[in-house]
């Protein structure tokens, strides 16, 4: 069965760049908007983890920085055991726009999935990502 590889979303953020850079790039971002708490190695090859207060975790790995606007980790997939090998590519993108910042995020990889695997990832990622967005847009609100 073929089914998509990838999940993009988009969204208008009214902040500048530089602001939405430093949510996604950094700890105290990471840790705000996304997890409860962060660490970050921001550099290809680097480290990244965030945590949630009930005891997820999550490790990245640093694998694309282009500052101000590329920044791509590889995951673990949502799902599999923790000794999977197995990762997806997740990317942000940001471009300027008259009024803020166009993010868009996309993650890859669900292709090499069987497909039970598949429609968990997936459809947990996908869920996932409107609302870490939606996070994300209210933390730089906030701040």
């Amino acid at each position: 069965m073929a089914f998509p590889d990838r999940i993009e979303r988009a969204v208008d953020i009214a902040h500048p760049p530089a602001a939405v850079w430093t949510a996604l790039t950094t700890a105290e971002g990471l840790g705000t908007w996304f997890g409860n708490q962060a660490t970050i190695d921001l550099r290809p090859g680097g480290s990244a983890q965030m945590t949630w207060d009930h005891g997820h975790r999550a490790e990245m790995r640093i694998e694309r920085v282009e500052e101000p606007t590329v920044f791509g980790f590889t995951w673990h997939i949502y799902g599999l055991p923790d000794d999977d090998p197995r990762r997806t590519y997740v990317e942000f993108t940001l471009e300027p726009t008259g009024s803020g910042t166009r993010l868009t995020v996309v993650e890859s990889g669900f292709a090499q999935l069987t497909d039970e695997a598949f429609r968990e990832a997936y459809d947990g990622n996908t869920k996932g990502w409107a609302s870490e967005l939606g996070e994300l847009v209210d933390y730089l609100d906030a701040a």
